[in-house]
């Protein structure tokens, strides 16, 4: 055998054998080559996800587009900037608690108290800087930080004890809802003070246009420069990169949309200029976009959302992952019951009540968030409170009752997680999921 190994016929063999392990160096990757062939290219792919069932945020962008239209057709003052300016308001204060529950969604999971959380929030805001007279900044410190600690102690009660989180939350749904009400005591509601930081959350507006159009401007560069970074980043890395023309492309797009409402803000008759609340929901957005996608603890939040013993077993600790999401689950929906305490005036024994669990979850999940873990995006948050927000402001300026308001809106969530369910359907048949 081992003269055999000597001769020129195995030496031959082996070149041969050499030829083909070299071929696989050299393969390209199906997603450089469909980016070379430019428009067609970029279409085939389309229509690939399409038939694949990656539909992205692609319905919920369709639709919004698609109301834009019906509501500005009926009534040509949806998109005055009186309009624009109340759906930005409206919107960040529950789009902020829908981010938290994006979060959630990641893990499979759901939080069902976040309605009454948010109400304890703005109940330790209120008694301690009107009852007590604390400082404003440390009364909205405190009550940010109440509600963290009760997401901690839903996500302790999950992780640890092994309680289901829908059990856990509802629990919590019903026991802090009373001890909102006690903390609010006999009166039950306690006025906003003038001037104060909660007030100002959803009343002030920047007046001059610089503010707006520098918003703008900022979002956009801070766009392409992550761009051009990612793309030099994985082109380092050998990986698929989007091309320079496909980043123009998608940079000039958001400039002409981002300036587009800055000038809606600014110009037109009626216009206040850039509401605070709206920058402050899109840092939040910001923030925590960066947190998920950027960081260590955003892939295992994924991973843990997508089989939680398969992340186990890769060392990632699953517990601690669930414990921190629901703490800041817990520490958004306090702070997004400030927004809705700053509408309303005041805080009561009743906020966060009524509908608005629902509508942080709709949110959510008519943004493209899955209901069942492990795929969404943070910006789902803002793109379903877009939807749900543009279809009340168009049914106001139409006069049309509350009940409708409330029908059509769960005619919309019905039809996203009908959309969710078979794009997963269709993954599963394409073998992507």
């Amino acid at each position: 055998m081992s003269d055999l190994a000597k001769t020129p016929l195995d030496k031959s063999a082996t070149a041969v054998d050499a030829e083909p392990s070299a071929a696989p160096a050299a393969a390209v990757d199906p997603r450089l080559l469909v980016r070379e062939q430019g428009f067609a290219g970029y279409w085939t792919e389309f229509l690939r996800k399409v038939r694949g069932g990656e539909l992205g945020s692609l319905p919920v962008v369709v639709g919004l587009i698609v109301i834009a239209l019906v509501f500005q057709f009926q009534n040509d003052k949806f998109l005055s900037a009186s309009s624009l300016a109340n759906i930005a308001v409206f919107t960040s204060g529950v789009g902020i608690m829908s981010v938290g529950i994006v979060f959630v969604l990641l893990l499979g999971e759901i939080d069902l108290s976040v309605g009454s959380v948010a109400g304890v929030g703005a109940a330790v805001w209120a008694v301690l800087s009107v009852n007590h007279g604390w400082g404003d900044w440390l009364s909205v410190v405190s009550a940010v930080v109440c509600g963290l600690v009760i997401g901690a102690v839903h996500g302790i009660f999950f992780a640890k004890v092994g309680v289901p989180a829908f059990v856990v939350t509802l629990a919590g749904f019903l026991g802090w809802s009373g001890l909102q009400i006690w903390l609010m005591g006999k009166e039950g509601s306690i006025n906003t003070p003038s001037g104060s930081v909660v007030e100002d959350l959803t009343t002030h507006f920047f007046a001059d246009k610089a503010a707006a159009y520098g918003l703008a401007f900022a979002a956009v560069l801070l766009y392409a420069g992550a761009q051009l970074l990612d793309a030099r980043r994985r082109k380092g890395a050998g990986l698929p990169a989007r091309p320079l023309s496909e980043i123009l492309l998608r940079t000039g797009v958001l400039a002409v949309l981002c300036f587009v409402v800055a000038y809606f803000l600014n110009e037109p008759e009626g216009a206040r200029g850039l509401p605070l609340a709206l920058v402050l929901f899109l840092a939040v957005l910001v923030l925590a976009d960066f947190v998920v996608r950027r960081t260590t603890f955003g892939r295992q939040v994924f991973a843990v959302g997508g089989n939680a013993e398969a992340a186990r077993r890769a060392g990632i600790n699953v517990d601690r992952v669930r414990i921190t999401v629901f703490a800041i689950s817990g520490m958004l929906a306090a702070f997004g019951g400030l927004f809705i305490a700053s509408l309303s005036g005041g805080a009561t024994k009743s906020l966060g009540g009524g509908n608005t669990l629902m509508i942080v979850i709709a949110a959510a999940v008519i943004g493209g968030t899955s209901l069942f873990g492990g795929r969404g995006k943070i910006w789902s948050a803002l793109l379903g409170m877009l939807v749900i927000q543009s279809i009340q402001q168009g049914l106001n300026l139409e006069g049309m009752a509350s009940e409708i308001q409330y029908m059509i809106t769960g005619a919309v969530l019905l039809a996203a997680v009908v959309i969710d369910s078979v794009s997963r359907r269709t993954q599963k048949s394409a073998g992507r999921a």
